[in-house]
């Protein structure tokens, strides 16, 4: 078998891939073959300064990234990179050393595409472990570690999955990715707000910011391809994305915080070149993730939303809910007795993506199926009064029918384990999801499903320990909340997925460790959350 990769065994594999010495195939020919890129035109510097990634996992293979750039953060967002075409050699091994290759390839790295490379491999084996490196040049970058989905009809014993969401560079270090990374999980979901569009000091967190963004407020396409490189360059974050293949859906700041569909954030500022704006976002999201083709956008639109199958365990479904939304119901923050989002033709999802949904909710055969969605699911009635409602519009409170309409079809389909992760709030929750939360009586408050919510990488700066939120005393199905930074880490068997939420005492040192604060077990074929002992 493969080996485990383990903090020793990535670093040495991370060591390794920073020289061409002794790399050979079993075969003894060079790993990597000749150098195809022009003698008198060599690449200056090493491109491989924003890392490689994996993503979107198959039974036959996955999806391998990097993006070259010499100099990162140069302000034209091309990352110091020639103006030509430059080959990019892959290859992928069993071992972390690579020396066992099973496959390897050519790539071009275009201009128009910032240099990006998006290797979407097939022909590997179902549910192994594979490590993969780029070659440019001279330059080799470092070692990641993916691994393929089970195949179709196998049911794998167990899945390590982690998911994260909410990294505002300036409001704190990484190190959450890097405790994360440390887990060493099969597989990771971003759920949004993997970057954010502010300018320097426009956002600052209560303690202060430890960081500040390179350039103005990302609106052109080279301001996104350069926050996204500040981003990339972490080490931190490069170490998440070398640990295990990721799926990646976006929440707003990618773009403009709370923006929905062709409405940016503040309508009645005019922005009258919005939707160039919103093109170009989704064109560097694209260059920067680990995306298949089919993810690639075609002006200001990008079929991000899709569906990932781990064998007969899971199926990942991975939402969008920004592109398609109605705008948000009496503004975008929390609002008294709004009656606009009790309207029933109010969407989160559009139409087409909702009946996907329901179409896969229908068809699974799968133990669990997880939605990967970005905005609160179950209800938060914050009211202060006892005839007053107040909620965030701007969640699943301000589309109520979309909600129901969701909730319904996965009751209706029998589906035998729903549970929805969900990022954004930059807050631990856990609750438990009825059938009904506008309704009343026994069956509106029958438990149909759980919601798992992260809290943020560092959103929202070092948080408070002892804070607590008065609305879990109003909503019973409420069942957790913490104010502090970190990840959910999860473990999916059959029998039970049970979820971790892991914690860290501060974003603003970059040394913190993490612990469990609380773990919930979900049982199978019993909707709701179980609280347990919480694991390490």
């Amino acid at each position: 078998m493969p080996p485990t990769l383990t903090r020793r065994t990535l670093l040495t594999a991370s060591t390794a891939g920073a020289t061409l010495a002794g790399l050979t195939t079993a075969s003894g020919a060079t790993a990597l073959g000749q150098d195809v890129t022009p003698a008198h035109r060599p690449l200056r510097g090493n491109p491989f300064t924003l890392g490689v990634a994996s993503g979107d996992p198959a039974p036959d293979g996955m999806v391998l990234w990097t993006r070259l750039a010499t100099d990162p953060l140069a302000e034209d967002g091309l990352g110091g990179m020639p103006a030509r075409t430059v080959p990019v050699q892959w290859q992928v091994a069993t071992d972390a050393r690579m020396r066992h290759v099973v496959a390897r390839g050519t790539e071009l790295a275009r201009p128009t595409g910032a240099h990006s490379v998006h290797v979407e491999l097939h022909g590997l084996r179902p549910g192994r472990e594979y490590f993969y490196r780029f070659r440019a040049g001279r330059h080799l970058s470092e070692v990641g570690r993916t691994r393929t989905a089970p195949a179709p009809g196998e049911m794998p014993a167990a899945l390590a999955m982690a998911f994260a969401s909410c990294a505002q560079y300036e409001h704190g270090w990484f190190t959450a990715y890097r405790r994360l990374a440390e887990d060493q999980p099969d597989l990771v979901l971003h759920l949004g707000d993997y970057q954010y569009e502010y300018t320097a000091g426009d956002y600052v967190a209560p303690g202060g910011n430890v960081r500040d963004h390179l350039g103005p407020e990302t609106v052109t396409l080279a301001g996104y391809r350069q926050r996204h490189a500040q981003y990339k360059t972490d080490p931190d974050l490069q170490a998440a994305h070398l640990v295990a293949p990721w799926l990646v859906v976006w929440d707003d700041h990618e773009v403009d915080n709370n923006w929905a569909d062709e409405v940016h954030e503040k309508p009645e500022i005019p922005q009258p070149d919005f939707l160039a704006r919103r093109a170009a976002a989704m064109q560097a999201y694209y260059e920067n993730m680990p995306l298949r083709r089919r993810q690639m956008p075609r002006g200001i639109d990008t079929l991000l939303y899709r569906r990932v199958q781990w064998g007969q365990l899971a199926n990942f479904h991975m939402m969008d809910t920004r592109q398609y939304r109605d705008d948000q119901a009496c503004g975008d923050g929390w609002d008294t007795n709004c009656t606009e989002r009790l309207d029933p033709a109010r969407t989160l999802t559009g139409d087409e993506q909702e009946a996907w949904l329901l179409g896969n909710l229908r068809r699974s055969s799968q133990r669990w199926d997880v939605l990967g969605q970005q905005v609160f699911f179950a209800e938060r009635d914050g009211k202060v009064e006892p005839e007053l409602e107040h909620h965030s519009n701007d969640g699943w409170d301000g589309y109520v029918g979309s909600r129901d309409r969701i909730t319904r079809g996965w009751v209706d389909a029998g589906v035998r384990n729903p549970v929805v992760l969900t990022g954004d709030v930059h807050r631990h929750w856990a609750a438990d999801v009825l059938a009904d939360f506008e309704g009343e009586g026994a069956e509106a408050e029958r438990v149909v499903g759980a919601e798992l919510v992260c809290s943020s990488i560092t959103s929202g700066g070092d948080g408070d320990a002892t804070k607590t939120d008065p609305i879990l005393g109003w909503n019973d199905h409420l069942r957790y909340y913490k104010d502090l930074r970190g990840y959910v880490r999860t473990t999916i068997t059959p029998e039970a997925m049970t979820a971790d939420f892991r914690v860290l005492a501060d974003v603003s040192s970059g040394t913190a460790e993490a612990r469990t604060d609380v773990s919930f077990r979900i049982n199978d074929g019993v909707p709701g959350l179980e609280a347990v002992t919480p694991r390490g």
